[in-house]
């Protein structure tokens, strides 16, 4: 598990998000650190200890502690879709189900934070729909 949950608690709360020490919470951090470890660590050159990963991870975990199991969702090609129309609300499909696969959950602000262990940034690297 990368992080602690008091530190958690102390992430989230300098940024206005009440979170209780609680079986729940550390549930979540547990949660959060396999979705960063797995999603993009493994394999990347960067560590636990490499810049932003415990922040990215905290950052996960707040999510995680909103929606439990949001990291760990996939999305079919028919679920993957955009808001293109606001008045009158309107998405459209952006997933080719023709071609298969599916696409698990991403955070622009956790791939800006971990930018240097995913090489090619926000633009390069992700393939699944933004949820925070």
């Amino acid at each position: 598990m990368i992080g602690t949950v008091a530190a958690l608690i102390a992430y989230a709360g300098a940024r206005g998000t009440v979170i209780a020490d609680t079986a729940a919470t550390l549930q979540a951090l547990v949660r959060a650190s396999d979705y960063i470890q797995f999603t993009y660590l493994d394999g990347s050159g960067c560590t636990a200890d490499s810049a932003n990963v415990a922040e990215a991870v905290y950052e996960a975990a707040i999510a995680e502690v909103a929606a439990p199991g949001i990291w760990s969702k996939t999305f079919t090609p028919a679920e993957q879709k955009v808001l293109t129309k606001v008045g009158d609300i309107q998405w459209t499909v952006t997933g080719d189900a023709s071609k298969g696969g599916a696409a698990i959950p991403r955070s622009t602000k956790i791939e800006s934070m971990l930018r240097l262990c995913i090489g090619g940034g926000l633009y390069g690297y992700s393939t699944g729909p933004r949820l925070v």
